[in-house]
C-alpha cells in the first residue's frame, strides 16, 4: 500500500482506495466535497491566526480554535468553527502544531468533541 497522504483542503488523512492506483500521486482531495472547498483567504487567515495566537502564550499552552475563529470572524465566529478545525489540522500535517484533547496528543482525522491546539514538540 503506498504513504498516507493528507487532504490540502481539511487536513485528514486520505484513505487509500483501489480506484486510485493508477493516478495515486494525484490525488490531493479526500472528497468531492473538499475539491470543491479548496483554501480560501478565510482559512489561511485562520491558519495566521493559531500561529499568532501560540506565538503571545507559553511554550506548552494551548488554544482552542474558537479563538482562531473570534479573532477572524467577529461576530460571525461561530461559522468559522469548523474552518478554523480544518486550519489546525492542515497545520498539524505541516508539522507545526498538535492536537490534543484531555492533554493527550490525538490523530487529527478522528478527534471528535472539544480539541486543544499546542505547538508541536
Amino acid at each position: 500500500m503506498p504513504e498516507p497522504k493528507v487532504c490540502v483542503s481539511c487536513g485528514r488523512t486520505i484513505e487509500w482506495r483501489k480506484k486510485w492506483e493508477r493516478d495515486w500521486d494525484q490525488v490531493r482531495y479526500c472528497s468531492d466535497a473538499c475539491r470543491r472547498h479548496k483554501v480560501s483567504d478565510t482559512d489561511r487567515a485562520l491558519e495566521t491566526s493559531i500561529r499568532d495566537l501560540l506565538s503571545r502564550r507559553a511554550a506548552d499552552a494551548t488554544i482552542c480554535p474558537s479563538e482562531a475563529a473570534r479573532a477572524v470572524g467577529g461576530e460571525d465566529w461561530r461559522d468559522l468553527m469548523e474552518p478554523a478545525r480544518r486550519a489546525a489540522r492542515r497545520l498539524v500535517a505541516a508539522g507545526e502544531v498538535e492536537i490534543t484533547q484531555g492533554g493527550k496528543v490525538v490523530d487529527p482525522s478522528t478527534a471528535k468533541g472539544p480539541i486543544r491546539v499546542r505547538r508541536a514538540r
